[in-house]
């Protein structure tokens, strides 16, 4: 996870510094009065990679056939939309509502003690659509030419569309609650167009809830105490 996340942000920084040189080359200064906008709108489009934090409960310890619990990312796109409130010059409040497709998470069990045909590997996959409400805090930096930096800060609700928490009767299932809360932060980069300011963003959700419906009966489910959510997302937010 550490590599990936190395891996993104140096990426990211790569594209940036390039635009900025692209940028460093005009003398013309886009849209001058886009800052002193009361409020403006745009749209949003990403990309995230999502993974789950478990923490095992007491029973992992006990148990005689669980002997590993490991958690797996993979990735999944996001749309959304924009509002931004000015404050001041410097601290501006955002609302980025955003439905996330795919970005499935999965749990891989190693097993010790297995009933004869039982494979002594499985993997939990939970997929998941998301309605993501994200609430935050920009503080910006001075202008130059037709550049900007930005960082902010602030809250998320999410829904999950398909949680499988109300599936009834069946047997070894890890279930997820649809409901998350958590906190964001992260950096992102303002490039005034003649018609647009286009801003790259790199941000990590970091999940506060329990989403774990936990079942003491299941093997699957009872070695486990806590999963909470993670997330890294690069956008690209097209402004008016």
């Amino acid at each position: 996870m550490h590599y990936l996340l190395r891996k993104q942000v140096v990426l990211f920084t790569v594209l940036v510094l390039l635009g900025f040189t692209s940028q460093a080359q005009f003398t013309q200064r886009y849209r001058p009065f886009h800052d002193d906008l009361p409020y403006y709108f745009g749209l949003t489009l990403g990309y995230n990679s999502s993974y789950l934090h478990t923490t095992k409960s007491s029973r992992f310890l006990q148990s005689d056939s669980v002997m590993s619990v490991e958690a797996g990312a993979s990735g999944g796109i996001a749309m959304g939309l924009l509002a931004t409130l000015k404050l001041n010059d410097r601290f501006e409040l955002r609302a980025n509502p955003q439905l996330i497709i795919g970005g499935s998470k999965y749990l891989s069990y190693r097993m010790n003690l297995t009933k004869p045909g039982e494979p002594s590997f499985q993997k939990q996959i939970l997929p998941a659509t998301l309605v993501s409400v994200p609430i935050q805090v920009k503080f910006n930096s001075d202008r130059i030419g037709n550049f900007r930096t930005y960082m902010l800060g602030g809250i998320k609700f999410d829904t999950d569309l398909s949680s499988n928490s109300s599936l009834r009767n069946v047997e070894d299932i890890i279930k997820l609650k649809p409901g998350d809360f958590g906190l964001e932060a992260g950096i992102g980069f303002n490039f005034y167009l003649p018609f647009v300011t286009v801003s790259p963003e790199i941000k990590i959700s970091y999940g506060l809830s329990n989403i774990h419906q936990r079942d003491p009966n299941l093997k699957y489910s009872n070695v486990l105490e806590k999963i909470q959510s993670r997330m890294i997302v690069f956008s690209i937010h097209l402004e008016d």
